[in-house]
C-alpha cells in the first residue's frame, strides 16, 4: 500500500513539475541566462517538492498507526535460575601401579626349577623358581652339624662352670665357638635362600622371561609380576593450578581405549615444580574392580578447580560480542503492551560444557531469549513460542 501511495504522489510531483506551463517556465528561465531568474524558478519548484515530502510523511505516520502486520520475531526463552556451577580442567595422564615388578635373581647358577607360568595367580612369599645351589646345601648341613656339636659342648661346659668345676677360660671358649657356629649357619642359610625365588607380593605372573635349564645371574630378568588391585594415575599439572587441586578431591578418569570413566581421588600432590615445563605431578588412586586397567594406559583426567553453588548460567551460544568486545545477550521486557527484546551487556566467567557463567548484568528471574537470540535487535517485538525450563 505504501508503495502505491509513493508511486502516485511521485507521479503527481512529476506532473506538477513537468507540465507544459512549468516546462515552458523552466525553459524560459534557462533561455534568459539570468541567474536570478533561474534561482527563483528553482526555489518555486523546491517548495512544491517539499510540500509533497510533507504529505508523504503524514501518510507514513497514518500507515504505521493503522498497519496491524507489524514485524514480530518468534523466540524461545528461559527464566534465569540459580544453579550449581562446576568448572573442570582436563589433563592427560598415565595409568600405573607400584606393584609392577621384574624379578631378578640374587644368585648365579642354573635355573633348575620354575614352578609358575604366565597368567598364574601367586601369593606373597610363594616359591616361583629355584636355582641350583652348587653344593651350598651340603655345606649348610655340615655347618649345622658343627653348630649342634658346639652347642652340646657349650651346654656341658656351662653346667660344669655353674658347679664351679673347670676353668672360666674353657667356658668362654665353648661359648665363643658356639656363637661363631651360629653365625656361620645364619650366613650360609642367607646364601642358600638366594637360590629360591619368591613372590614379593600377591599378584599375577605376567611373563616368564627365562625358562628352566638356563644359566642365570644377578641383573638378568627372570619374570614379571603385576598386581592390578592398587592402580593410580600420574599426571603433570601446570603450576597455575597450585592451590586449586587438593588431596582427596574427586577426579573423573576417562580411559579412551576401553571407553570407560572411573572415579578416583587425589592422593598425592608433588612439592617440586619441573623447571623445564613448569609443571608439578599428582597421583590419583583409581579403583580397578573390573580388572580392565593396565599399566601405561592413557587416561584423561577431569579435575574440578572451581565451584559456585548459586551461579547464573546461560548457553554460551546466545552470547554475542560487539565491536568494543562487550558481551551481549537479549532478554524479554514484558512491561509494555507487547513483549520486546532488550539488549543487555553482561560480564562472563568460566565455561563448562555448553554453559557460561554470568558474573554480572543478569539477575535471577529475568527471561532470556534462547532460540532466536542472534536474529533479534534491541526493541524488536517478540512472540514467545516456548519457555524452556
Amino acid at each position: 500500500m505504501k508503495k502505491i501511495v509513493y508511486i502516485s504522489l511521485l507521479g503527481l510531483l512529476i506532473t506538477a513539475c513537468s507540465g507544459d506551463a512549468k516546462t515552458a517556465s523552466v525553459d524560459k528561465a534557462i533561455a534568459s541566462k539570468n541567474i536570478t531568474k533561474i534561482k527563483d524558478t528553482r526555489a518555486q519548484i523546491q517548495k512544491q517538492y517539499d510540500a509533497v515530502g510533507a504529505e508523504l510523511a503524514k501518510l507514513d505516520l497514518a500507515l504505521t498507526e493503522l498497519d496491524t502486520l507489524k514485524k514480530t520475531s518468534i523466540v524461545t526463552t528461559s527464566i534465569v535460575k540459580d544453579n550449581v556451577f562446576s568448572h573442570y580442567i582436563e589433563i592427560q595422564g598415565s595409568i600405573d601401579t607400584k606393584q609392577n615388578l621384574i624379578i631378578y635373581p640374587e644368585f648365579s647358577g642354573v635355573l633348575s626349577q620354575v614352578f609358575v607360568k604366565s597368567g598364574q595367580n601367586v601369593t606373597k612369599g610363594q616359591t616361583l623358581a629355584r636355582i641350583d645351589d652348587g653344593g651350598l646345601g651340603n655345606q649348610l648341613a655340615q655347618i649345622e652339624t658343627q653348630a649342634a656339636l658346639a652347642k652340646t659342648t657349650f651346654e656341658r661346659q656351662r653346667n660344669l662352670w655353674d658347679q664351679k668345676i673347670g676353668s672360666e677360660i674353657q667356658y668362654l671358649q665353648a661359648k665363643t665357638n658356639y656363637e661363631a657356629q651360629l653365625k656361620s649357619v645364619a650366613q650360609m642359610k642367607a646364601q642358600v635362600s638366594k637360590t629360591v625365588v619368591k613372590a614379593p607380593f600377591t599378584g599375577v605372573i605376567d611373563e616368564v622371561i627365562i625358562e628352566r635349564g638356563q644359566v642365570v645371574g644377578p641383573g638378568q630378568p627372570l619374570m614379571r609380576i603385576v598386581n592390578l588391585s592398587d592402580m593410580y594415575v600420574t599426571a603433570n599439572v601446570p603450576e597455575s593450578f597450585i592451590g586449586k587441586i587438593t588431596n582427596g578431591a574427586v577426579v573423573d578418569v576417562l580411559i579412551k581405549s576401553i571407553g570407560k570413566t572411573y572415579q578416583g581421588k587425589v592422593r598425592q600432590i608433588g612439592n617440586y615444580i619441573n623447571p623445564n615445563n613448569r609443571n608439578f605431578s599428582i597421583e590419583i588412586a583409581v579403583p580397578n574392580t573390573d580388572k580392565l586397567l593396565r599399566p601405561n594406559q592413557v587416561a584423561v583426567l577431569k579435575i574440578e578447580d572451581y565451584r559456585k553453588p548459586n551461579a547464573i548460567l546461560v548457553p554460551e551460544s546466545i552470547v554475542t560480542e560487539n565491536a568494543t568486545g562487550e558481551k551481549i545477550i537479549f532478554v524479554v521486557n514484558t512491561e509494555g503492551k507487547e513483549p520486546k527484546a532488550v539488549r543487555k551487556i553482561i560480564e562472563v566467567g568460566l565455561t563448562s560444557g555448553s554453559n557460561i557463567e554470568v558474573k554480572s548484568g543478569l539477575k535471577k528471574g529475568e527471561v532470556v531469549i534462547i532460540d532466536g537470540a542472534r536474529s533479534v535487535q534491541d526493541g524488536d517485538l517478540v512472540e514467545i513460542l516456548k519457555n524452556k525450563q
